[in-house]
């Protein structure tokens, strides 16, 4: 599977069900919490010019939030995106 980077800060309910959403179809992710790294939440920001979170990242590719997410897995999307 490839790599998942999820930008997150503990009071987002959505940053929850995004992480809910990865532990239920077995992808292992990384989080970097914007609250502890705010520096890297301003690179990710200025790079994908988005500033909400979650943000989410599938190896390279920039997805968008949870409900982008949840879209793509609503439509059998995610789990190739997810495939080496």
């Amino acid at each position: 599977m490839k790599k998942v980077t999820i930008y997150t800060k503990q009071s987002c309910p959505y940053c929850v069900h995004a992480k809910e959403l990865l532990q239920s179809i077995g992808a292992e992710y990384e989080e970097i919490d914007v609250l502890q790294h705010p520096e890297k939440r301003a690179e990710a920001a200025e790079k994908y010019n988005w500033m909400s979170v979650p943000m989410i990242l599938i190896g390279e590719e920039f997805i968008g939030g949870y409900d982008d997410m949840a879209a793509l897995h609503q439509k059998g999307e995610l789990m190739p995106k997810l495939a080496d």
